[in-house]
């Protein structure tokens, strides 16, 4: 039998997907937060889906600021977004 993919969840929308899927947002210990390409840095990490609609819900409810116990700046968002709509 094939292995089982692990799944991630968005931390916007709750939905269920494999981590290739989502944008991984980390927060290495004593580094800033950045997005992981790789999904392989180490760290606390947060999933996102690859939509404009969840980085909305994050961004309103400062959920990534909460996780992360840390303040972000507009410019991380920015990228974000440009990394979202490509």
């Amino acid at each position: 039998m094939g292995k089982n993919p692990v799944l991630r969840r968005c931390i916007a929308c709750n939905s269920q997907k494999e981590k290739s899927e989502f944008i991984r947002i980390v927060k290495p210990k004593d580094e800033e937060i950045s997005i992981d390409l790789s999904g392989k840095k180490n760290g606390r990490g947060a999933y996102i889906c690859k939509n404009m609609e969840c980085l909305n819900k994050v961004m309103k409810s400062k959920r990534l600021e909460k996780i992360f116990e840390s303040d972000l700046n507009e410019d991380f968002y920015e990228s974000l977004k440009r990394y979202i709509v490509g």
